[in-house]
């Protein structure tokens, strides 16, 4: 089963005025995003980009097969 991260029109965040122009910026929050989805009892964990990102965090994956299957999560690590 193949997922997809929501795109930026998904969440809302506030906009900061940079001083002196008249562009807008949103906080970047340190971290990475990452989606973990689980499948067949099989969890995986990618980076926005599609990058395979359970070698650099098996805790991560380890955890993440005790959600049923189908299940999949979207967050910021």
């Amino acid at each position: 089963m193949t997922y997809s991260l929501a795109g930026p029109g998904h969440a809302r965040h506030r906009l900061v005025r940079l001083p002196g122009t008249r562009r807008n910026a949103e906080p970047k929050w340190d971290g990475f995003r990452a989606l973990v989805s689980v499948d067949a009892g099989r969890a995986v964990l990618r980076s926005r980009r599609g990058t395979e990102m359970g070698p650099a965090f098996p805790e991560v994956v380890a955890g993440a097969v005790q959600p049923p299957d189908a299940t999949v999560l979207d967050g910021v690590m």
